[in-house]
């Protein structure tokens, strides 16, 4: 019989696990960066990453009315706030912008100690990323609790005998152990993420099963606790085209854990 866990931990000290991956842009940020087009008179337009999500395939293609203006096509270096040029305005943004659909998801990954990547179509470097997250977590951000994740760390050291760490010995090992993967960081399309969320996820998906095996150990745990546990995956995305490249491609493999969440229009639902 398959027996699924499931995410915190229970007062009898009981541990339950999920794993998270999300999309950053209009799924757990409402970022105010943008994407830079170029109207008919040459003149820039900046476009949001929501807006952006909808008219990406029409872009260069062919002329269409944005905001009162025909686009064209794109500025030059139009994604220059997605690089690493953009690094340090990304640590800024991410603390001003507004929480996105998946938000509550993101605030309970971390408070609960759970483990979880970031997939993201952005070019910044992964550590940037890293960052963001923790000025996150050390200015207790929108309903993020350090108090709330120390707390759970300790309680599931405890639980598989190992030492005690200070507070921010244990934060930076639990960052460590969290993968942030910018697919365009290097290499790779903004235009057209797809194919890189896909293999980023089949990295991370490997990479679960990897932990999982590693709980199933024998002696894992103290209290003899049983663990046999399959592992499981929420991806939450914006864009449905990402998505469905993730569930067609993702889906063709008979031990795929990933289940795919559209928040799509702000809406949170099973896609």
């Amino acid at each position: 019989m398959k027996v699924y866990l499931v995410e915190n931990f229970k007062e009898e000290i009981t541990p339950e696990l999920k794993y998270y991956a999300f999309d950053w842009d209009d799924n757990i940020m409402m970022m105010p960066t943008k994407i830079i087009l170029k109207d008919e008179n040459g003149e820039e337009v900046g476009m949001s990453t929501e807006d952006f999500a909808e008219y990406r395939v029409n872009i260069g293609v062919k002329p269409f009315d944005y905001k009162g203006k025909q686009i064209v096509g794109f500025a030059e270096d139009p994604f220059r706030y997605f690089s690493t040029k953009g690094d340090k305005r990304f640590i800024v943004d991410s603390m001003l912008a507004e929480p996105g659909p998946a938000w509550g998801d993101f605030v309970e990954a971390i408070n609960g100690g759970s483990i979880f990547s970031i997939v993201t179509a952005r070019g910044h470097s992964p550590l940037v990323i890293r960052r963001a997250i923790e000025n996150m977590i050390n200015t207790n951000f929108k309903g993020i609790s350090k108090k709330e994740l120390v707390k759970n760390l300790r309680k599931f050291r405890d639980i598989a005998g190992e030492e005690d760490m200070s507070d921010s010995e244990l934060i930076e090992t639990y960052m460590d152990m969290n993968k942030y993967y910018p697919v365009t960081f290097g290499a790779g399309s903004a235009q057209s993420p797809e194919k890189g969320k896909v293999e980023a996820l089949k990295e991370f998906q490997q990479y679960v099963k990897y932990l999982a095996k590693q709980l199933q150990k024998p002696g894992m745990f103290k209290n003899d606790i049983s663990n046999r546990f399959i592992p499981q995956i929420g991806f939450s995305d914006d864009d449905l085209r990402n998505l469905e490249k993730v569930k067609t491609e993702l889906g063709k493999d008979p031990e795929n854990i990933i289940k795919t969440i559209s928040t799509h229009g702000g809406v949170k639902k099973d896609y």
